[in-house]
């Protein structure tokens, strides 16, 4: 029972700092759309960046404990996050 306690304050801890890292990242549009107007998005694009982000980031919270070796740790971030700049930049360019 202790240990199926201390890993639901572990997954809680992990989303957690993902839920914090996310978003630290969406602050960096937040704060440029205060100083240019090159910036421009919508509480729709901070949704969707922010699934995103997240998202990419619990996959690989999710994978990489099944893997082993370090390489194919390396591996599995490698494709996350090409997966996730593949959509990003699908998304950028209004490619549905």
């Amino acid at each position: 029972m202790k240990r199926e306690r201390a890993s639901v304050t572990e997954n809680r801890r992990v989303i957690g700092r993902l839920a914090l890292g996310t978003a630290l990242v969406l602050l960096v549009p937040l704060l440029a759309m205060q100083f240019t107007d090159e910036v421009d998005w919508t509480l729709s694009d901070f949704l969707a960046a922010g699934a995103l982000l997240f998202g990419a980031g619990l996959a690989y919270q999710l994978a990489a404990p099944r893997v082993s070796s370090r390489v194919r740790r390396a591996a599995v971030g490698l494709a996350i996050g090409a997966v996730l700049l593949i959509v990003w930049i699908a998304l950028a360019v209004g490619i549905p």
